[in-house]
């Protein structure tokens, strides 16, 4: 396994945001994890990747146990994430972007390699290098944080609503980049508010509600479950 979550708590305050939450994440695999706003699908993410700490269960990450570790060692072990909102600084240029997310001890020595790799993968960017970043559209903001989190030489991503707020097209081509890092063999935890794409992307699926799981199966098996497709789908 890549990824454990075990008996996961987390509060802000007196509030509980997760409750025993228990998942595993294989490698190589793409997991999503569903559920309403406010479900605790976010506070998840952000507990993975230091930004909250865990009141009590572990994580692990390829058998080290990581709960509490700050965010930037939990970056520097493999763990990238593209936050909801794309969070870019938008007052340096998209290569200025691109160098922060190469800042990792673990990615220097490749950083030269992964830009070209990045610049490749997404031609925009290596036409805007000099723009700033704040700037440019929607999509291309999400394209570059994108960019920024593979510059840290991650091994597993965390997408947090990475269709939020774009294009219909610009939302087709952010899918086809992730199942292109999937296929090029990059482990994937999705949370996106498309339920349907989500499901039809995963490997495996998780439903969270209010801070619990209370499904999981494959992909394929919760978007035909009945308790989802009226849950989440409106069928």
């Amino acid at each position: 396994m890549s990824l454990v979550l075990d008996a996961l708590d987390v509060f802000y305050g007196d509030a509980q945001a997760l409750d025993g939450v228990t998942l595993t994440v294989p490698q190589g695999s793409i997991v999503a994890i569903i559920g309403a706003n406010g479900a605790g699908k976010s506070t998840l993410i952000h507990t993975i990747a230091g930004i909250e700490k865990p009141r009590r269960g572990q994580i692990r990450y390829r058998g080290t146990e990581i709960g509490g570790w700050p965010s930037h060692k939990v970056c520097n072990l493999g763990i990238g994430q593209v936050a909801e909102g794309r969070q870019i600084f938008p007052s340096l240029t998209v290569a200025e972007n691109l160098q922060m997310g190469a800042m990792l001890p673990r990615a220097r020595s490749k950083e030269k390699a992964t830009l070209e790799e990045i610049y490749a993968l997404f031609p925009r960017l290596a036409e805007r290098r000099d723009q700033l970043a704040g700037t440019m559209s929607g999509g291309e903001q999400q394209m570059l944080a994108i960019g920024r989190c593979l510059m840290g030489h991650p091994e597993l991503i965390m997408f947090d609503e990475p269709s939020l707020g774009l294009a219909p097209a610009i939302v087709q081509e952010v899918f086809r980049i992730i199942k292109l890092l999937h296929q090029r063999g990059m482990t994937i935890v999705l949370v996106e508010q498309n339920v349907a794409v989500s499901l039809k992307l995963a490997d495996h699926a998780y439903v969270l509600e209010n801070g619990r799981i209370v499904m999981d199966g494959s992909g394929e098996a919760l978007l035909h479950d009945d308790r989802v497709r009226q849950a989440y789908l409106g069928l």
